[in-house]
């Protein structure tokens, strides 16, 4: 595991060199938060972090319920069993492997947890508030994706809303060297209205599930909103 730190965000990525997945650690003044759980190896590397920061772990949010996001959420819950867990309305139900379609809605894609015993304590919604973060909602990758913007800075955990790895994109947009976070996107339009919303908040730092951190990240987010628009017009 590598650890990151920028602000008030810890970056933990696994595997970072092959396969990187992130979760990480927001602080704050006595607690942290851990907005996803990794692999379902990662925990104890995600508790050995919150050690090394001297805080613990009180609430853990889940932005979206693919397996690389939840892998460690019942071992963490088990180790800390007073720690509140949070994730979206709909996102919940994929939390407990219902892939049910709303009316409307596309398959859902993507690898969907089927024995997760965690249940959360909140269902969240846009707007909602957790410590310091605030929840914007940002479907496309998955029905019920959430970010999350720190309002003492405005550092934004998207999940997979975008990737930096292969180059930053939109989800749903493939990139050759990372293809992957395409390859589970449920809703290509969708994801794209969410990135633009996201951009609207002027993040000073972009966290993502599948690559580095990104400062000052207007730039690089708004070529990628460009590509995507070029991609789905054609």
């Amino acid at each position: 595991m590598k650890m990151t730190k920028v602000g008030t965000v810890f970056q933990l990525s696994f595997m970072p060199r092959v396969f990187p997945v992130n979760c990480y650690l927001v602080e704050e003044e006595n607690s942290l938060t851990l907005v996803d759980a990794a692999l379902p190896y990662s925990g104890k590397s995600i508790m050995k972090a919150a050690r090394i920061i001297g805080k613990p772990i009180t609430r853990i949010i889940v932005t979206h319920a693919h397996d690389d996001h939840v892998g460690a959420l019942d071992g963490l819950k088990a180790s800390m069993p007073d720690v509140q867990v949070s994730i979206s309305i709909r996102e919940a139900s994929l939390l407990a492997g219902d892939v049910t379609l709303l009316q409307n809605e596309n398959p859902i894609r993507g690898g969907v947890p089927k024995n997760i015993q965690t249940r959360p304590d909140l269902l969240l919604k846009e707007g909602d508030r957790i410590g310091s973060l605030e929840v914007i909602y940002s479907p496309g990758h998955t029905p019920g994706s959430i970010s999350l913007l720190d309002t003492r800075n405005h550092s934004l955990i998207v999940g997979d809303a975008l990737q930096t790895r292969g180059g930053t994109a939109v989800s749903g947009m493939i990139k050759p060297l990372f293809p992957f976070p395409a390859f589970a996107t449920w809703d290509k339009l969708i994801a794209l209205e969410s990135a633009k919303k996201l951009r609207s908040h002027k993040p000073c730092l972009l966290a993502v599930g599948h690559g580095k951190m990104l400062e000052h990240p207007g730039n690089s987010m708004d070529r990628a909103i460009g590509e995507a628009e070029l991609k789905l017009q054609q």
